[in-house]
This record gives structure tokens, sequence and C-alpha cells, in this order.
């Protein structure tokens, strides 16, 4: 009986262990995207945990995954909006499960524990503040209390102008940056493919030459086996005419000893 709430410690332990295992390395758990570094997630966390108050502002927050994609860009990691997205999803999955567990075991199983209980201290502090600001209304100032939540409100939704402004802006430089990027690689592949065109023109040319020193040389050699040819048919021909004379000298001999005869 001592043993049993040993063994359901342990049972705990491990299930909590199977929790923590969750696949972080992208969407949807695959293998198709690179895993995530430990400090990569680290300045991941750091860019979401700055932007933590626009995501409890605002409900559609495509706009925020967009704009911390672009943030983690710009320190050297390519991770689209969804990536993103799912890896603080699986961040969240895993810091709820470390909830239960002692602190050694936390740190060991979730490195990142520190950096999300931050973030959510952080928020529960700003809710904190906004619930003391709204008790501090009493009765008796209702009216000043109108006049200052309207204000606050005038406030808050210009504030929330200003930041749905800084990010039309980031977005309007991220897309100027974007076309000048493309400006650049075009006119890089336009001079490559200048530079490619120059090479391929010279070898054409270096090609040609070499087809006409060759239909040049075969050219001279049957020049020259012509002459050659014409040489050998003529001792030929002057051998088959030594070789007449020779025989009508004999022929003419051989008569005329027949006639002495």
């Amino acid at each position: 009986m001592e043993g049993q709430p040993n063994l359901y410690h342990q049972h705990q332990f491990v299930s909590q262990q199977n929790l923590l295992n969750i696949d972080t390395s992208g969407v949807g758990g695959g293998d198709r995207f690179p895993q995530w570094s430990i400090q990569e997630t680290k300045d991941f966390l750091m860019i979401r945990g700055e932007m933590d108050q626009n995501f409890m502002e605002t409900k559609r927050n495509k706009l925020l995954w967009e704009v911390i994609a672009t943030k983690m860009k710009e320190k050297g990691y390519n991770r689209s909006a969804e990536q993103c997205k799912c890896k603080w999803k699986n961040l969240v999955t895993r810091y709820k499960g470390c909830e239960t567990m002692e602190a050694e075991a936390q740190r060991k199983q979730f490195p990142f524990y520190n950096e999300l209980q931050a973030i959510f201290m952080e928020r529960m502090l700003r809710m904190e503040v906004e619930e003391e600001e709204y008790d501090e209304d009493s009765e008796e100032e209702k009216g000043c209390n109108k006049k200052k939540r309207k204000l606050k409100g005038k406030t808050s939704s210009s504030s929330s102008n200003v930041a749905s402004g800084n990010l039309v802006g980031n977005l309007k430089e991220i897309l100027d940056e974007f076309m000048n990027k493309q400006m650049e690689m075009e006119m890089q592949w336009q001079k490559e493919y200048e530079r490619r065109e120059e090479e391929r023109k010279i070898k054409e040319m270096e090609w040609r030459q070499k087809m006409e020193a060759l239909q040049n040389e075969r050219l001279m050699m049957e020049k020259r086996w012509r002459e050659r040819e014409e040489q050998w048919k003529m001792r030929e021909e002057a051998r088959a005419e030594k070789r007449d004379a020779l025989i009508t000298a004999l022929l003419n001999k051989l008569r005329s000893e027949d006639t002495s005869d």
C-alpha cells in the first residue's frame, strides 16, 4: 500500500513528460520544416512578448503574426506567420503542462518556462493595474469618471489608431524593401544572363574557328593527296612510254636481223 503513491506520481510524471514531448518544429508537426533552435525560440519569445499587448487588444491577429514573421526574418530566421503561430500554441501547451511539475523538472523538460512565465506575469500585472484603475472610480465621482473614461477611450482609440498606423507603416516599409530586393535580384539576374551570353558567344566563336581550321587542314590534305596522285600518274605514264619505246626498239632490231638473214 505504501508503494501505490509512488507509482501514481511516477505515472503522472510520465504522462506529463509525454505531454512535454510535443513537436514544435513547425506547422502540423511535419518534417518539411527545420527544427527551431534554442536561440531562435528565445528570439521568437522576445518578439512575441513585446507584442503581447497588441494581441490582447485585438482579435484579428493575422496581421500581427505577419509582423512577427517579418521581424524574425530581420534577425536571420526564415519562418512564416503560420509557423510562428503554431510555434506559440505548442509552447503555451508545453508551459501549461509544466504547471503541475516541480521547478527542477520544469527547467529540464522545458527550457523556455521562464520566458513564457515572464510574458504571462506581465500580462497579469497589466490586467491588475487596469482593474485597480477601474475600482478607484467611486459613486461620487461618476460624472468625472465618465469624462475620464471617455478621455481614456479616446486615448486608447487614438493609441490603437497609432498602433494600426505603425503597423501599416511597417507593412509599407516591408513592401518597399521587398520591391527593392526584387529589383536588385532582377538586376543581378540580368547581369548574370549577359555574362553567360557573352561567354556563350566567345565559346561559339572559338568553336567556329576550330571548325574552320579543321576544314582548312582537311582541304590542304586533299590538295596534297591529289598532287601526289598526279605525280604518281605522271611517273607511271613516263615509265609506260619508256617501256613502249624499248619494246618498239627491240622489235625493230629483231626485224632488221630477220631481213639480213
